[in-house]
């Protein structure tokens, strides 16, 4: 690694451990998983918090071996899962107090973000289109725990302010995705071999997303995908319905947002989106851009990346 200014980035979700360095415009990671037990849909919040505790120093530990943490000029976490008033989730004090702790040992500043502001920022930064930072543009944050559209408006204090114009108004894609997993046999999270079941899936699936406005359902798509698998339909079709489903789902979320708010550039971020089928396709549709699979699952990436731009750090 050769000189220049280190920005440190912390992040200690429900579903990963992660750290990471930006540096001269490169980013370097360390994340591990968070370990569920076979046939488990996630963990309580106090068994997350006792992982993070264990695996946080596995990961800085590993980030040292990439980059010199002794330069470190600033440091940012992950604080609140979203940045809205009574935001909270135990598992994020793990990173924010050692964040507070390293910064109070270093003396060096420490910047405070939410995990939202940290997926949208590595979805900016990685799909290679930096200038959204300064620009206003709808981005999509589809996950385990959110399926939210927002609004992104540049902000000098925040660097990312988000309004919400969409969401779930019950479950949320990814959480729709571990449970159809679950059920059909896979480990959680189970994103990435309901992927595999997908793709060896060649016929053509119909559906209709039940939208209300800016606003979708996916309760329901989880009792078809239960009847579907008592019916006895192969386990390739269920997994392509459900990624069928949800592409659908935010196509017709988007095209509704336009007609509310006007067009603007679309982006995808959180850990739904690096799905190779659902990219494909809304990249054709819609033009849209997505974060790369690598930044898409929880990461410190984007943390790390607002920590350099609350530093000053030109990165644009």
């Amino acid at each position: 690694m050769c000189g220049g200014n280190l920005y440190l980035g912390i992040d200690t979700s429900n579903y990963t451990t992660s750290a990471a360095a930006y540096v001269n415009g490169e980013i370097y990671q360390a994340k591990k998983l968070l370990p569920v037990k076979s046939g488990e849909l996630g963990l309580r919040q106090s068994d997350a918090v006792f992982h993070h505790t264990a695996q946080l120093p596995q990961m800085i530990e590993q980030l040292a071996v990439q980059v010199d943490l002794s330069k470190v000029s600033a440091v940012g976490a992950s604080f609140t899962p979203r940045s809205t008033e009574g935001s909270y989730m135990p598992c994020f004090t793990v990173g924010s107090g050692f964040a507070r702790s390293l910064t109070s040992v270093m003396n060096v500043p420490l910047y405070r973000f939410s995990h939202q502001q940290g997926h949208i920022a590595a979805a900016v930064y990685s799909c290679g289109h930096t200038e959204l930072f300064t620009k206003k543009h709808l981005a999509f944050h589809i996950s385990g725990g959110t399926t939210e559209a927002l609004i992104v408006t540049p902000d000098k204090d925040n660097i990312i302010s988000a309004n919400l114009v969409g969401k779930t108004l019950d479950l949320n894609a990814g959480q729709l995705v571990d449970r159809v997993g679950v059920m059909l046999g896979l480990q959680f999270p189970c994103g990435k071999q309901l992927e595999q079941f997908a793709l060896s899936f060649f016929g053509k699936i119909k559906c209709k997303p039940t939208i209300k406005g800016c606003d979708c359902c996916l309760s329901g798509v989880q009792n078809i995908c239960e009847k579907m698998y008592k019916d006895g339909t192969p386990k390739e079709e269920i997994a392509a319905y459900v990624l069928k489903y949800i592409e659908e789902t935010l196509y017709s979320m988007t095209l509704n947002i336009f007609k509310e708010y006007g067009e603007m550039p679309v982006l995808f971020a959180g850990g739904v989106m690096s799905n190779s089928i659902i990219k494909k396709n809304l990249t054709n549709r819609l033009g849209a851009y997505f974060a790369q699979p690598e930044f898409s699952a929880d990461n410190a990436a984007g943390v790390a990346v607002l920590t350099a731009i609350k530093n000053k750090e030109e990165i644009l």
